[in-house]
Formats: C-alpha cells, sequence, structure tokens
C-alpha cells in the first residue's frame, strides 16, 4: 500500500483558501464590537458583545481574489524575507560564511552536540526577545552551510532554529508580541510571573535540544561539502544544482578582508536587537537594516557595486517562492475575516469554559488558543481577539489573570511549531528543502510532550 503523502505546500495552501470560503457559507457570520486600546495602541474585542450579523458567503473567484490581498496585507514581511535573503547572499559571495563555517567545523570536530546546543540557545533567543520566525527563512540556507558539512540533516536545521524560536517564544517572560501584549490586555504589570516563566522554558528548551539531539544521531551521514546561498535556496527549490561529492581544504582561519564582513554582520545583529527591543522596530526598519548590511559586506568584501547587485538578485531568486507562501497563508485569514466568521469561532469555542472547575478551564483554554492558532496564525492578533474576551471569564470563575496569559502562550505560541497556516514554517520547510510530513513525523511527539509539560505547568500555577 503506497504511503500517504502530503500535498504540495503551494497546494495546501490553496486548499486551506478554498476551505476558508467554503466555511463562509456554513459557520453563522457574527462579530464582536470592538474598541481601541490605549494600552496597547490596537484595536481589540469588547467581551460580552457578540452577535449575529448577515452572512457575508465568499465566492470561489473571491477567495481567488483575496490570494493577491494577502500578499498585499503580509507586504512588509515578504519584502524583509526578500531583502534578508538578498544580504545574506552577498555576505556569502565574498566568502566569509564559508569561511567561518570552515573554521568552525574544524574547531568542532565531531562533537555534534555542542553546534546543536549553542545555535538552538542563540535562536531561541531571538524567539524569547522578538518573537523571531519570518526573519529565519532567509538564514535557512546559511544554517544548512554549517549543518551539511557535520552530517547532519536539513530537519535538524529546522529544529535548531524555527523550532528552537518557537519554544524560546512560547515560554518568554519578555516576547512583546505574546507575554507583554497579552498581560497589558490582562492589565498585570509587565514581567510578572517572569521567575516561573523561565523556569518552565527552561525545561521546555532542554526538552526540545534533547529531542533534536536524538534525531540528529539517529539521521547522521558523512559531511558533505557547503553550497553557496544562492545554490542552496534554488537548490531547496527544485533546480538543477550541481552539488560536489567531496570538500576542498577548508580554510582554518578567517582572513582580515572577510573578518571585517562577518564582523559587519554581527553588528547589524547588535542594532538588530538594539532596534526591536528599545526603538520599537518593524518590519521596515528591519529590511533597510539588512540591505545595508548587504551593501556594506558586498563592498567592504570585494565584489563592486556591480557584483553586490548581483548577488542582491541571487538571494531574492532564492527567497521567492519561500515569500510567496507567506502571502498565501496570509490569504486564509482574510478569507475568513471577510466571512464574518472568526468571531462566531472565538464565541463558541470560549462559552463552554464558564461552566468547567478552574483546573479545567485554565485547561481548556490552552486548547482553544491552540485550535484557534489554526485560523488566526498571527500571535499578536489572537492576543488581541482571545484576551479580552477570555480575562472577563477567568474574573467569573475565579481563575487568576497570569493563569489566563500562560494558557494563551503555551497555546498559540506552541502551535506555531505544527500549523500549516504558519506562513513563516510553511517558508522554512521550503528553503530546507523538507517535506512537511518530514517535519511533523520530528516535531509532532515534541510537541505533544511540550503540551503535557504546559498542563502541569498551568495546574501548578494555579496552586502557587
Amino acid at each position: 500500500m503506497p504511503s500517504l503523502r502530503f500535498p504540495h505546500p503551494l497546494a495546501l495552501m490553496t486548499g486551506c483558501i478554498l476551505a476558508a470560503a467554503i466555511s463562509s457559507y456554513i459557520v453563522p457570520a457574527g462579530e464582536y464590537e470592538r474598541r481601541d486600546d490605549s494600552v496597547t495602541g490596537r484595536r481589540v474585542v469588547v467581551a460580552g458583545t457578540y452577535h449575529r450579523v448577515p452572512p457575508r458567503p465568499v465566492g470561489p473567484f473571491e477567495a481567488i481574489v483575496d490570494i493577491p490581498r494577502g500578499l498585499a496585507d503580509a507586504a512588509p514581511v515578504i519584502f524583509l524575507v526578500f531583502l534578508v535573503g538578498g544580504a545574506f547572499t552577498v555576505v556569502d559571495e565574498t566568502g566569509a560564511l564559508r569561511q567561518a563555517v570552515g573554521w568552525l567545523v574544524h574547531r568542532v570536530g565531531h562533537r555534534e552536540a555542542l553546534i546543536i546546543v549553542i545555535v538552538s540557545l542563540i535562536f531561541a533567543t531571538g524567539g524569547a526577545l522578538e518573537n523571531m520566525s519570518e526573519e529565519i527563512i532567509a538564514l535557512v540556507p546559511v544554517l544548512l552551510l554549517v549543518t551539511r558539512p557535520l552530517g547532519l540533516d536539513a530537519v535538524t536545521a529546522m529544529a535548531i532554529s524555527v523550532g528552537a524560536a518557537a519554544v524560546g517564544a512560547a515560554f518568554s517572560p519578555v516576547n512583546p508580541f505574546q507575554a507583554q501584549i497579552a498581560q497589558k490586555l490582562a492589565g498585570l504589570p509587565l514581567l510578572s510571573g517572569w521567575g516561573f516563566r523561565l523556569i518552565v522554558l527552561a525545561i521546555a528548551l532542554a526538552v526540545w535540544i534533547w529531542a533534536t539531539w536524538r534525531h540528529a544521531t539517529r539521521t547522521r551521514t558523512a559531511g558533505r561539502p557547503p553550497l553557496p546561498l544562492a545554490a542552496a535556496g534554488l537548490a531547496a527549490a527544485g533546480a538543477d544544482v550541481a552539488i560536489p561529492d567531496a570538500a576542498p581544504d577548508a580554510p582554518l582561519r578567517v582572513d582580515r578582508s572577510r573578518g571585517a564582513v562577518l564582523a559587519i554582520v554581527l553588528a547589524t545583529f547588535v542594532i538588530f536587537i538594539y532596534g526591536i527591543l528599545r526603538l520599537g522596530w518593524d518590519f521596515d526598519q528591519m529590511s533597510a537594516l539588512f540591505f545595508a548590511m548587504g551593501i556594506a559586506a558586498g563592498l567592504v568584501g570585494g565584489l563592486g557595486v556591480a557584483g553586490t547587485a548581483q548577488s542582491f538578485a541571487g538571494g531574492f531568486a532564492s527567497m521567492a517562492y519561500a515569500a510567496m507562501l507567506i502571502g498565501f497563508a496570509r490569504a486564509i485569514f482574510v478569507v475568513l475575516d471577510q466571512g464574518h466568521v472568526i468571531d462566531t469561532m472565538v464565541n463558541a469555542l470560549v462559552t463552554p469554559l464558564q461552566s468547567l472547575p478552574t483546573t479545567l478551564s485554565a485547561q481548556g483554554m490552552m486548547l482553544v488558543q491552540a485550535v484557534l492558532h489554526v485560523v488566526v496564525p498571527s500571535v499578536s492578533g489572537q492576543a488581541v481577539l482571545t484576551m479580552p474576551v477570555l480575562v472577563p471569564v477567568s474574573d467569573l470563575i475565579g481563575l487568576s489573570r497570569q493563569v489566563v496569559v500562560l494558557a494563551y502562550q503555551f497555546g498559540a505560541g506552541l502551535s506555531e511549531l505544527i500549523i500549516p497556516t504558519n506562513g513563516a514554517l510553511m517558508a522554512v520547510t521550503v528553503a530546507a528543502g523538507v517535506r512537511y510530513t518530514d517535519w511533523l513525523r520530528f516535531a509532532v511527539p515534541v510537541y505533544l510532550g511540550l503540551l503535557l509539560l504546559c498542563a502541569a505547568a498551568l495546574v501548578a500555577a494555579i496552586h502557587l
């Protein structure tokens, strides 16, 4: 009997868009009233105001029209992916990355576990600090440069990057797009409960890193020479790219000009983190920063103006497919919002929680957030939609608001690991050349284990 094959990512996204359109004919249309919230600077729902509205079914052609609308809505993210991908292709064309990787592989030797731990912690920190996700898409070819010579497969590259970042984000006490916005909406002091979150974060990261190491040891093969970034991206997209069988002698040191390029990259990330945390940067500022990094790296690395421009173009080409998936994923939400069915789904899922005991209600909130994240794949958007509804429920049944925030973080944040409507995740699978089913085969068991950890953490938080 032939094994079940998952649809092509583009076919999957298109199918989800059509399914969203069909739901607008089946699910009753309804809405919550909304108001401007001065604390968060966003429009939030008003609890207790759900009401039915006239049906607004989305026809087949209208659903297709929502695809370019989704691309337009996701334009800042898409441009970030293109510009970051182009910038790192420029850096790679200078030879700095491959020279640094050669030095790293020589220093590490056969201590792959060290690489897995270090890289996972770096990306988990990015997730914890600024909800890193889409930025990872353009970094996947860089990760493949590191993992391929060590004999680690592409699933491992995904696990130490997008997987570790999602785990870091889901348990972080400082993530501005999850914990902080949810605490603001719940009327809680920022960073409250940080000690408890850090303990759970440490346990969750240990579980994720152990699972990644276990997978890596089972799938490790002989190391292969790294491809240039643009070639790696095009190969993942299905282009015919020659792959050498043997690596040339890897350089054991980084020369001065390439060291200067790496210094530019490091400085860029320092500015990037400062801009996110202190200056409130959005995708436009991030894109501009990485574009400037690419220009500086190309000129310092000796590519010249023409060589730098050509490298950018190669990077754009390698990121095109992955970037388009983000727009298709956004179109799913556009269709559901246009059909006025998202609020109906929220109301239907939240209402039964009022009749449950506090412990079961907390677990139910986490599961509701996990389910809702399939149709609302934006963590900040989901906080704005659900927290104003769930907080009054928690007050009514005597459940701590801090537990409600935890249930939101655990449910929505961890779902980023597996849901197909997460455009960043699907784009990373494309950039890494990994079938979505292969990723699920690794990620789902770990995800379920982490959900059990979260359930235990919610019980502990209730009784603290």
